[in-house]
């Protein structure tokens, strides 16, 4: 167990901290660059961009963005976009720059390359090469200056199985290869040597996500699978070449089932007496600790001790900024000072539990250093026992002083090309010039040692140095609700990397499989209604499994639904907006209560998958409460009073409404569309989609429990061509809300003006959404990390069968080939499989029909393009309704695969000459829903918002999974009629406006207003 340590202790451990923290400040040189040496040039730019955080965030995306630009002309363009509204706080030379190198000028050439090389010669500061020739002789060099190394090759996003194969071959290649030639050299005993023997030399950082493309923690077991594959086999090259292998931390999204493969692997057998292995903990992380503790216990059984290397973390506003925009706990500490005091208290745990948690302590803030060494004195740990360890190109000052101290040091080395060292150098470029930077607040600030040394629970509300993440004042925040309702905030979204989560889920699918196979009646008037004909209610990963059973509406049955509807009207339209509110939000109460079990439903009855069945609900919530609240607002007291005249503006309500609505969100549009007409004051009837009529049943269901009076709603599912129909025709119904497909959508339309000719009620009001055709736009200068996986999620979530799923990819010549091929492999990775395993990304499609017309499409893709992927699904097909993603290259864009709405896992690609020819094509549909577009050129960007002509338009981002309030969601041309849901104008669709206006003017005199 780990030693308590007194009050005494900690401040015996304090005052040493201080003692070396002074003496490591007297070792570095107090010398500065001169005016003619680059470093000069460098430290400038730095604090240029450090004083102004806008010229800094520029500066980063200009450095993101340089690989992909291949002209002069394409790096002075996004230069002179840039820093056009930043150019008055760049040195004047460079203001002066600025104003005559246009794009296509000498000056502007002159610029990018300037610009080019000031991005190289940034990256080789802290990039140890672009290959193993490269970076084996940085290694030579560090270790001539008495210093380990451990190599990491550089990358981001792993989007296929041939990508994730490749890093797993440059891994083996670096154990396999680079392992003898460095054994090769002579051995240095300070840094090749510890207490317990010969260290290895070559020492290699790992990412076990570059291992996986489909590396999930919603899927634990097939993560571990496949990763832990790979992972064996390179820890038995490692064990042959006598190498060491360490496994770096990324998200916290990750983090667990880091641990998890990591521990379950070295269990085994075979590696556990594997000493020669480590893994990294952020101690900006709130779990850290917890983590270490699980560690140490798991190493105690093992019998092996593992190392550790403790970092504070790199991706703090990634983090804050995640958990925010999805209402989660935020996983790091908010103040600066508590991520350094996590860290030397964790600093303490490693050297007291070091005989099974062998220290590494990576920092370049000479406090937390110093703090580390006085607790490994204290303690009584040899300084060959543990090590330290800092980043290659920073901090060689301190490095040489904490050498010649006799300390062990080892330098991560990231090499590989400049494309995926980009991300690497922006996020060292921002720790080298946060606010809280140690090296800056040394070097740039002249702040003194004896504030640098403070303790940071000293100044807990002070400016504190050090390496890590901005103070809390810069926490990320997201803007304002919609001003009608500013209180409202959408529901959590289940975070999936959580191993609770997980098993709440799978327990909602284990009890609702238990009890498919029920029957529901129709719901009229309060009273249940059995039928002669019922539906049959089928899984579509498991066509034989019945999920449930309902009645089947004929005309009659649509007829003396809506005669109770208009039965229960009148009182129901004279209830307060405020009363039938918290129907509603009852309704959502329920609903969180029963959440899992919702979600599971449609897993079984709709074949959406875990996160897609999750939001479904979360979005079901949000209808309930944003509609709640806006019917409130709604019916407030509006008008305006001028002396002998009143007035006022009321919200009536229509009457009678048909929900219509479709199986594809079957719980989230069938509940906006009900709570909207209900919250109004209509009465309704919900017709629910035959493929999902289970799901509407239990709405029905949450419904009649939260007490809403009879009739006030009824439920009616059946034939569209017989309850619908009839729905449509009745001259009671007064408002039709409609979720489907365009055919259909019209003809609603269309009969519902037709039957309003000769009727004293008024035209049939009929709000539809039917559809989109929607394209995503690939710029010549898109991250093509981001834009494959968004293209991917975007088409093939929920197997394409979303209105607003990207079935047009339009992409710039120049990056065509480049992203058709990594596309191509990217959805060539994806599994497929049943709704209910989450290790499954496609599922299958709804129904038999739905799946003969995919097929139809296939064929026709066929004549009209090139065919470059079809995944057969096998003997899939044989038990569900699968379909395999299919991808069509070089479609003409007026081709019908190019044109018609398709609704299943099926991709165009097509090819634009440039940005007027995309954009063109993008529009060259009868659709206007959604659309992406990947750019990081802001003008590009602006045009885009000017110029794509849908409803919804994404940019950087995949273009589906609107969200209420957020992203209020709904097209124009023919992708719907009427305005957006989720949106704060929404509810006036159900509605019609009255305006009361009275003469107060009686024999000369009139009322005055009182307070």
């Amino acid at each position: 167990m780990t030693q308590q340590l007194t009050q005494h202790d900690l401040e015996s451990i304090e005052r040493r901290a201080q003692t070396l923290g002074r003496e490591l400040f007297v070792r570095l040189p107090e010398g500065h660059p001169h005016v003619w040496q680059r470093a000069w040039w460098d430290e400038r730019i730095m604090n240029w961009a450090v004083r102004d955080p806008a010229l800094k965030v520029q500066m980063f995306r200009l450095v993101d963005v340089l690989p992909m630009l291949h002209t002069p002309e394409a790096v002075a363009g996004h230069v002179q976009e840039y820093f056009a509204d930043v150019k008055d706080r760049l040195p004047r030379i460079m203001q002066m720059g600025l104003s005559v190198a246009e794009p296509d000028s000498l000056a502007g050439r002159v610029m990018a390359r300037l610009a080019r090389a000031g991005a190289r010669r940034q990256a080789r500061n802290f990039i140890a090469g672009t290959n193993v020739r490269e970076v084996i002789r940085a290694a030579r060099q560090q270790r001539e200056l008495r210093r380990g190394f451990t190599l990491d090759i550089l990358g981001e996003a792993v989007t296929s199985d041939s990508e994730a194969q490749g890093y797993f071959d440059a891994y083996l290649d670096l154990i396999e290869n680079v392992s003898p030639t460095v054994n090769s050299w002579p051995e240095i005993p300070q840094i090749d040597r510890d207490p317990r023997g010969e260290l290895p030399r070559c020492n290699i950082s790992i990412k076990l996500s570059a291992l996986d493309s489909q590396f999930d923690p919603i899927d634990p077991a097939g993560s571990t699978e496949r990763v832990g594959r790979r992972l064996r086999e390179l820890l038995r090259a490692a064990r042959r070449q006598r190498a060491f292998l360490n496994v770096d931390m990324e998200s916290y999204h990750t983090k667990d089932v880091t641990l998890h493969i990591f521990q379950q692997v070295l269990v085994e057998e075979e590696f556990r007496d594997t000493s020669d292995v480590g893994i990294v903990i952020q101690c900006y992380l709130k779990d850290a600790e917890q983590d270490l503790v699980a560690l140490r216990d798991w190493a105690a059984q093992r019998g092996t001790p593992v190392w550790v290397r403790i970092v504070k973390g790199a991706y703090w506003d990634y983090e804050t900024i995640h958990a925010t925009a999805n209402r989660w706990p935020v996983p790091v500490y908010q103040q600066k000072w508590q991520s350094d005091v996590n860290f030397e208290r964790q600093s303490r745990f490693l050297m007291q539990n070091r005989d099974l948690l062998r220290p590494a302590i990576a920092s370049h803030n000479i406090r937390s250093l110093a703090y580390a060494l006085a607790a490994a004195e204290h303690l009584g740990v040899d300084k060959r026992d543990f090590e330290l360890q800092m980043l290659y190109g920073m901090a060689d000052d301190e490095k040489n002083a904490l050498v010649d101290l006799g300390y062990r040091l080892r330098v991560y080395m990231p090499y590989g090309e400049l494309i995926p060292g980009m991300a690497y150098l922006v996020r060292r470029l921002l720790e080298n010039t946060s606010n809280e930077s140690f090296l800056r607040a040394t070097r740039s600030e002249r702040i003194s040692p004896e504030t640098l040394l403070m303790n940071p629970l000293e100044h807990q509300n002070d400016r504190q140095a050090g390496d890590g993440h901005p103070p809390a004042a810069s926490t990320a925040t997201l803007p304002d609700q919609s001003p009608y309702w500013e209180h409202f905030e959408n529901e959590p979204l289940r975070d999936f990397a959580r191993a609770e989560q997980r098993a709440a889920f799978q327990k909602a699918l284990d009890g609702v499989r238990s009890r498919l196979g029920d029957y529901h009646p129709l719901v009229i008037g309060g009273e249940k209604v059995d039928t002669a004909d019922h539906i049959v209610s089928r899984d579509p990963s498991l066509t034989d499994r019945i999920v449930g059973e309902t009645a089947s509406a004929t005309a009659e049955d649509a007829a003396g639904a809506v005669a109770a509807a208009r039965k229960a009207w009148p009182a129901w339209a004279a209830t307060p907006a405020a009363e039938r509110a918290k129907y509603v939000r009852r309704a959502a109460d329920a609903m969180r209560k029963r959440r899992n079990e919702l979600s599971a439903w449609e897993v079984f009855e709709c074949a959406k998958g875990w996160r897609e069945a999750d939001g479904d609900v979360c979005e079901a919530i949000d209808f309930c409460e944003y509609y709640a609240a806006g019917a409130i607002e709604m019916n407030r007291p509006h008008g305006v009073e001028v002396p002998g005249e009143e007035n006022r503006f009321v919200y009536l309500p229509r009457g009678v409404a048909a929900v219509i609505s479709p199986w594809n969100f079957p719980l989230a549009i069938l509940t906006g569309m009900t709570t909207a007409a209900l919250v109004t004051g209509n009465t309704v009837i919900m017709k629910p989609a035959e493929q999902s009529p289970i799901i509407a049943a239990l709405l029905m269901e949450i419904f009649s429990e939260v007490g809403l009076p009879p009739g006030v709603l009824n439920y009616l599912p059946g034939e569209g061509e017989t309850a619908g129909a009839a729905l449509v025709e009745h001259s009671d119904v007064d408002l039709i809300a409609f979720t489907g497909s365009r055919p259909v959508g019209l003809s609603i339309n269309a009969r519902a003006a037709e039957l309003s000719r000769d009727s004293t009620r008024g035209v049939k009001r009929v709000i539809a959404e039917m559809g989109g055709k929607n394209a995503i736009v690939i710029d010549d200068d898109a991250d093509l990390d981001e834009a494959v996986m968004g293209v991917v999620k975007s088409a093939f979530g929920y197997q394409g069968q979303k209105c607003s799923a990207c079935s047009r990819v339009i992409v710039l010549d120049h990056v065509y080939d480049t992203f058709l091929s990594r596309l191509i492999e990217a959805v060539r990775s994806l599994k497929i499989g049943p709704a209910e395993d989450p290790s499954n990304s496609v599922g299958p499609v709804i129904d038999a029909d739905s799946l003969a017309k995919i097929r139809e499409y296939i064929e026709i893709g066929r004549r009209e393009g090139r065919e470059v992927l079809a995944v057969d699904a096998g003997a899939l097909a044989e038990q569900g309704h699968f379909v395999g993603p299919h991808i069509f290259a070089d479609v003409d864009p007026d081709a019908r695969i190019a044109q018609e709405e398709i609704f299943g896992p099926v991709l165009t690609v097509i090819r634009a000459a440039d940005l007027t020819d995309a954009f063109r094509i993008a529009n060259g549909t009868q659709y206007g829903l959604t659309a992406g577009f990947y750019s990081r050129s802001p003008e590009r960007l602006e045009r885009a918002s000017r110029e794509i002509l849908v409803g919804n338009l994404y940019l950087n981002r995949g273009c589906t999974g609107a969200i209420v309030g957020r992203q209020p969601f709904g097209g124009f041309k023919m992708s719907g009629i009427g305005s957006k849901a989720g949106g704060p104008d929404y509810l006036l669709q159900f509605v019609v406006p009255k305006t009361v206006t009275e003469n107060t003017m009686r024999r000369g005199f009139a009322p005055t207003s009182t307070e």
